[in-house]
């Protein structure tokens, strides 16, 4: 894996990789890349190898705050901080946080804008996640993907997104265990979604049908209620659930479930997602041969074939 940030040339992504990929060591991808440039001493690189080694360059012109540091399995890097104390918490706070990667790679970037952040300010933030193997499916390969372009608080909407993300992969397991017709399955998965994401329509609105087929008719209602409070136009699609097979085909249910009322809670109208089916996240980095940003950032590698950068 390679990451490049400061004054940015994008060809460190492909060049580095391909260097790997010939066999070289992180160390004389490294060397060797920044040899070629005439403007290293404003470049900012991490590379992480196949064999686990890391290499780490920060530039002599690199704007003050500018450094990084390596330890075991990850690389931080930054520049344009307000302090110099961010590398050292950001390092802490990936080597302490439990969880998996996506969420120790999160605590690291709001333990650096806690820590000041950048001087200029707050405006963007992403995080990437790729998986053991590359199987050439993308939605498969990174699981998580996400970036926040331009946002007055970009660290706290990427923790959002984090969030909603997770909430899908567990609506996506619901999806495939309606599929199988295990709705027991994907009660569950749907339940848990909720958890993570209360206020989005999408996510109710097929935990209740859930419930429904798992017998659970009274918790459904209140579920269906709060959907149509957020938007009306919900109402006109269970029916339709009956000749898909994904509700039971008893016109007295279809019309209580149609009928659900309940009271919007306050300030639900403005904070509600509503349509799921639009991907939470995008992108993060001109391509997936190397990512790129003047934030601060955080390099690491699970295996052999595994990285992540945020």
């Amino acid at each position: 894996a390679v990451a490049t940030q400061s004054f940015v040339d994008f060809t460190y992504g492909p060049a580095g990789l391909e260097l790997l990929r010939l066999g070289r060591t992180a160390k004389d991808a490294l060397n060797g890349l920044l040899a070629s440039d005439s403007a290293s001493d404003v470049r900012q690189v991490a590379i992480l190898g196949r064999d686990g080694e890391i290499a780490a360059h920060t530039g002599a012109h690199c704007i003050d705050f500018a450094g990084h540091l390596v330890g075991e399995n990850y690389s931080v890097q930054a520049n344009l901080m307000l302090n110099d104390t961010v590398p050292a918490a950001m390092a802490r706070a990936f080597e302490t946080t439990k969880g998996d990667l996506a969420e120790r790679l999160m605590a690291a970037l709001e333990a650096a804008q806690a820590e000041g952040g950048d001087i200029r300010g707050r405006q963007s933030a992403a995080l990437l996640v790729a998986g053991p193997e590359n199987t050439g499916r993308e939605w498969a390969d990174f699981p998580f993907d996400l970036r926040v372009d331009d946002h007055a608080e970009p660290v706290e909407e990427l923790r959002r997104l984090l969030r909603t993300a997770r909430a899908y992969h567990a609506m996506n397991e619901g999806d495939l265990a309606i599929e199988k017709k295990d709705f027991a399955k994907a009660e569950e998965e749907y339940g848990r979604a909720q958890e993570l994401a209360p206020r989005n329509a999408e996510v109710l609105f097929w935990h209740a049908v859930a419930l429904v087929n798992a017998g659970r008719e009274t918790e459904a209602l209140p579920l269906f209620a709060r959907v149509y409070a957020i938007d009306a136009q919900w109402k006109k699609l269970p029916s339709r659930l009956v000749k898909a097979g994904l509700l039971p085909d008893d016109e007295a249910l279809v019309k209580r479930i149609e009928r659900s009322k309940g009271r919007k809670r306050r300030g639900e109208r403005h904070s509600i997602v509503t349509k799921r089916r639009s991907r939470p996240h995008s992108r993060a980095g001109p391509d997936r041969s190397g990512f790129t940003s003047r934030a601060p950032g955080v390099l690491f590698r699970r295996t052999l074939s595994e990285g992540a950068f945020a």
